[in-house]
């Protein structure tokens, strides 16, 4: 016998008591079974209390950071339990009866066992692997969840084989047979690899992205990319989870490039009342020539004005006639000079000042810049400065922004009718810019235009 076997014996030799003797053999083995399943507690509750203290000692005084992963997530934890299986083992001799039984239990909690350290040491790979920055171009948390689907489907079969004492071959030969099943069973799964083998290889999506998905109501940032689902934060902080081969189905923007390229765009429009817009005169022309931006444009149009129409003979005060300066040509080169002039934006991408096609809402001077710099809420701030400046100037121009009346202005509208036609002086027919000076000094009187 082995030392083992003699440790056993001494521990059972209770059983050789008169009183147990007298005992049928079947009820001696249930009672040495019981005492070995005694032991056996007892000696996982002293193992739990000693290992995780000697676990956590060396986990915390090391200068590693993966031991202290493994101590997180009890990765070793489950080795405890092969103690009171070890006890059981060695008291196998001792019972013919339920031997080859508790035999094939104990192989399948040693796989258990085997199973569940493996796939907490996937996770701690996976853990330690995020730490690294490579992490954020190419997450592995599919392979990790795929690499754990596999461990759990061979553990499962191990088990199922060591309780029914049968070899593994036997089961693995008739997955053949059940490959329609399993490719039932398994279909999201499939699918689900095959869209993150896309989205890793061609680099289509990674942690961190912002990305835009009408179909799923997604606009935020790519918090996790995992096996089955991709999970995001949407700027509400509401969190929305997309199937990984669903997304892949359908189309989504990834905001990804506009980061990468260190500039975002400006893309909105003024709409220019096109009944202000005119040629402009020697007043407007002297004080427009005042500004620092506009200088060098002013006298360079002059110029070339001048020349073209002495070259074809024509008068330099005729506006009916040649090429003038007007208004709305000078306010567009003052946007740009503005924003050439503005450290804010890019001077290397799409750069463009231009009128669209007229609309009953006005003529659209459409600004098309991107800014140097692409957070969100900078960005807004931005944007937000430049046309407060454009809306401001804009007057200086002879300009009007289109608005659509208000109730207000109808108020207004009705009583300055009302006070022109109670003074016997409403001359729309023949004077209608003193109804519209009427109707501004309403509007710029400190009670609003209400009636006295």
């Amino acid at each position: 016998m082995t030392p083992a076997d003699n440790l056993i014996a001494k521990m059972l030799s209770w059983l050789e008591w008169d009183a147990v003797q007298r005992l049928h053999p079947t009820l001696q083995e249930i009672l040495a079974l019981v005492f070995l399943l005694l032991v056996g507690l007892a000696s996982y509750w002293v193992a739990r209390r000693l290992l995780t203290r000697l676990f956590g000692f060396i986990a915390h005084r090391t200068p590693f950071r993966w031991d202290d992963l493994l101590f997180e997530e009890k990765a070793l934890h489950p080795l405890v339990h092969l103690v009171p299986v070890l006890v059981l083992y060695l008291g196998l001799n001792f019972l013919p009866t339920f031997g080859p039984l508790l035999s094939r239990l104990m192989e399948a909690t040693l796989v258990a066992v085997i199973t569940l350290v493996i796939l907490r040491g996937i996770t701690v790979a996976q853990r330690i692997y995020d730490t690294t920055e490579v992490s954020q171009h190419r997450p592995i948390t599919t392979y990790a969840q795929l690499a754990k689907l596999a461990v759990i489907l061979i553990a499962v079969v191990m088990v199922i084989s060591a309780l029914l004492d049968k070899s593994p071959a036997i089961f693995l030969s008739g997955l053949g047979a059940l490959t329609a099943l399993i490719l039932l069973i398994f279909r999201d799964t499939i699918m689900s690899f095959i869209a993150s083998l896309q989205f890793t290889t061609n680099k289509m999506l990674q942690v961190g992205d912002w990305i835009e998905s009408p179909a799923f109501g997604a606009d935020g940032s790519v918090i996790e990319i995992a096996l089955h689902t991709i999970k995001v934060r949407n700027w509400d902080n509401t969190i929305i989870m997309i199937p990984t081969y669903k997304l892949i189905e359908s189309a989504f923007i990834n905001w990804k490039g506009m980061h990468d390229s260190g500039g975002r765009r400006i893309k909105r429009a003024l709409l220019i009342d096109q009944t202000s817009i005119s040629f402009l005169d020697a007043e407007l022309l002297e004080k427009l020539g005042r500004i620092r931006l506009l200088g060098g444009y002013l006298d360079r149009k002059q110029k070339e004005i001048e020349d073209h129409r002495r070259e074809r003979g024509l008068e330099l005060d005729n506006y009916l006639d040649g090429r003038h300066l007007t208004n709305l040509g000078t306010f567009r080169a003052y946007v740009e000079a503005y924003l050439r002039d503005n450290p804010k934006i890019h001077e290397s991408h799409t750069f463009l000042v231009r009128h669209r096609a007229p609309t009953p809402q006005g003529l659209p001077l459409e600004i098309y810049v991107f800014t140097n710099d692409t957070n969100w809420f900078r960005y807004e701030g931005i944007q937000a400065d430049i046309f407060d400046h454009l809306l401001a100037i804009l007057p200086e121009f002879g300009l009007r922004v289109f608005q659509n009346p208000s109730s207000h202005d109808v108020v207004l509208l009705a009583r300055v009718g009302k006070a022109f036609g109670a003074a016997g002086e409403f001359r729309t027919a023949n004077d209608p810019d003193a109804v519209e000076h009427e109707f501004k000094a309403s509007r710029a009187a400190p009670d609003g235009g209400r009636e006295r």
